[in-house]
């Protein structure tokens, strides 16, 4: 049990229509506390979210998804959340929404590879 990390994940949706509660799962992004990890995997895939929902203003969906990611590497670029610690900002990300980016519930987990983890559950959860 040694080799395995403790880690944290949640699916990252697109909610066109928050009223309907109607989601598409886009990505997914792991924290691990101990080992500083914190990455999210994302699908950029528009033609997937327009046959999904016609309606959704494809840019700045496209923005904020991208800015998930920037969020998730930190830094200046990545504005005042990007500066914070790892666990406040996949807290940050994770908090619960009523917008057109949503997270799942936060989920936990072990594995030895958190990059491994991190591709098996964008294969599962979004692919």
């Amino acid at each position: 049990m040694q080799d395995n990390h403790l880690f944290e994940y949640a699916v990252i949706r697109v909610v066109p229509r928050v009223e309907r509660e109607e989601f598409m799962n886009v990505g997914v992004v792991v924290y691990c506390g101990r080992q500083k990890f914190l990455k999210a995997r994302i699908d950029y895939n528009e033609v997937r979210l327009t046959a999904f929902s016609k309606e959704a203003e494809q840019t700045g969906i496209m923005e904020n998804l991208r800015a998930f990611e920037r969020i998730c590497a930190g830094g200046k670029e990545s504005g005042p959340i990007g500066l914070l610690d790892n666990a406040s900002r996949f807290r940050w990300l994770t908090a619960t929404r009523s917008t057109v980016i949503q997270t799942s519930k936060v989920h936990p987990g072990f594995c030895r590879s958190l990059d491994e983890m991190l591709e098996r559950l964008y294969a599962e959860q979004v692919l």
